[in-house]
């Protein structure tokens, strides 16, 4: 009788990703190293990533895009569920992917930051405790996670409006919850350039 309700509220961390082909995934990094390594770069990286984060503590779950093709993609690990990411910005897809889970605490990242350990996101659950909302901050002004504990489907206009790619990413999306009490936890770098890859590689 009480298993119903521990599942519907155990934590789940959802993992942004878009299939790794050259051209269309970190094209800015591409730019940089060339399409093939990028895309390879990003393969193996998420990869790892996958690894270090599939724990008891919680169900992780893949959001990934393009919609069809990313559902029936064989690069990801068969066994882990998978949701469309959908239309839109990453604020929009982003809203839509919480909104779409069972009430519960959840977290989302990007496949992209190398630096990710269990010990950060455990942090970040722990955070919504006490917190309506969880972020971890960027050095470039942007974040890495942001979480929700989520007791009911976050309202709108969640992360609209914001200033995606800019030093105003975080402030901006911070305010597209007004009135919510907001946690901080650990600064991490995400890889968007070939600088940004040699500074995580020290």
């Amino acid at each position: 009788m009480t298993s119903k309700p521990a599942l519907a509220f155990r934590r789940r961390l959802v993992v942004m990703v878009k299939e790794p082909r050259p051209g269309r995934v970190k094209t800015r990094l591409g730019r940089d190293i060339g399409m093939v390594s990028a895309a390879w770069w990003f393969r193996h990286q998420l990869r790892d990533l996958l690894r270090r984060l599939e724990v008891p503590h919680w169900q992780l779950i893949l959001a990934v895009t393009p919609d069809h093709a990313g559902l029936q993609s064989r690069v990801w690990p068969v066994h882990l569920p998978r949701i469309p990411q959908g239309r839109g910005d990453l604020g929009d897809r982003m809203a839509r992917v919480l909104r779409s889970l069972p009430p519960g605490p959840a977290c989302i990242i990007g496949g992209d930051i190398p630096g990710i350990e269990k010990a950060h996101v455990s942090r970040a659950f722990s955070k919504l405790g006490t917190h309506d909302a969880v972020f971890g901050p960027a050095p470039d002004g942007g974040y890495w996670l942001v979480g929700l504990k989520r007791q009911a489907p976050p309202p709108l206009p969640l992360f609209q409006n914001v200033r995606w790619s800019t030093e105003h990413a975080l402030q901006d999306s911070m305010q597209t919850m007004p009135g919510k009490r907001i946690a901080l936890v650990d600064t991490l770098r995400d890889v968007d350039t070939c600088a940004d890859l040699q500074s995580v590689s020290r």
